[in-house]
């Protein structure tokens, strides 16, 4: 059986859906076989960041209410042969409605057929992320270094909590390092404090990570992506390898030996 990863988040902004799509890409060129489920209802992104948008013909509320098969919905990804996407519905602001029983049919048929499924739920707590928490396995929580997204991420935490035991790690997302060094932005260690969720990884601001974004290419597949790279470390280590963090070649040594530190632990 496959697992299951929901990407969450708890306010938009955070490049969740750029973080979830280059995770898909990541474990595919891993060989393993991955498939990337857009649960954003209504306002999905998922198969912009892919390329794909063009391709959509069914969506996952095909599925589940019997209008397609999970074979006419799936879309194999014409770049990465071990990549397949499932599309969300498209004009419905306030999310479709699912039947839940049947949805989690759709994710258990998933896993009995991909190693990983990766989820990129709506920001915040409405149903697409309702619908993606009770089907999942585990939970990446992706955040910036603000107050306002770790309050809302904070949140978010609580919410998966009190909805039953199931693992959540955090990502950190577009880090300037030398703000942190200047004391402008918060640093890594008041970031894991103030929600108490250990990091999975830390992704740098990266202009190449944005700009395979909007021309709809995987930044992972890009040497000169720092964001990229991280991002491919991540999906290593979400397969069982042990990954050090990346260097991101700042010129103070402080900030990178309390990231080591924080992943030695």
């Amino acid at each position: 059986m496959g697992k299951i990863i929901l990407i969450a988040s708890g306010k938009g902004g955070t490049g969740k859906t750029t973080v979830a799509a280059n995770l898909g890409v990541a474990l595919s060129k891993l060989n393993r076989l991955s498939v990337a489920v857009d649960m954003d209802m209504g306002l999905r992104n998922l198969d912009i960041s892919l390329g794909i948008e063009s391709s959509i013909v069914y969506d996952i509320s095909d599925v589940v209410s019997g209008r397609a098969t999970i074979d006419d919905a799936l879309i194999k990804h014409t770049r990465y042969s071990d990549l397949y996407v499932l599309s969300s519905p498209q004009g419905n602001a306030d999310g479709a409605e699912l039947d839940t029983k049947k949805l989690g049919g759709v994710f258990e048929s998933l896993k009995e057929r991909f190693d990983y499924c990766i989820i990129d739920s709506p920001a915040g707590l409405d149903k697409g992320f309702l619908y993606s928490l009770s089907v999942c396995d585990e939970v990446i929580l992706v955040t910036t270094p603000d107050v306002s997204a770790l309050r809302d991420a904070d949140r978010v935490a609580s919410v998966i909590e009190e909805t039953g035991e199931k693992p959540v790690r955090l990502i950190i997302n577009k880090i300037y390092p030398s703000l942190i060094e200047d004391g402008i932005m918060m640093n890594i260690d008041d970031c894991v404090d103030m929600i108490g969720i250990s990091p999975i990884g830390l992704i740098p601001q990266d202009t190449e990570l944005f700009k395979a974004a909007l021309s709809g290419l995987a930044a992972v597949d890009n040497p000169d992506s720092k964001a990229g790279k991280a991002i491919y470390n991540i999906a290593r280590r979400i397969t069982g390898e042990e990954v050090p963090v990346m260097d991101f070649k700042t010129e103070k040594k402080t900030f990178f030996s309390k990231l080591k530190e924080l992943f030695a632990n």
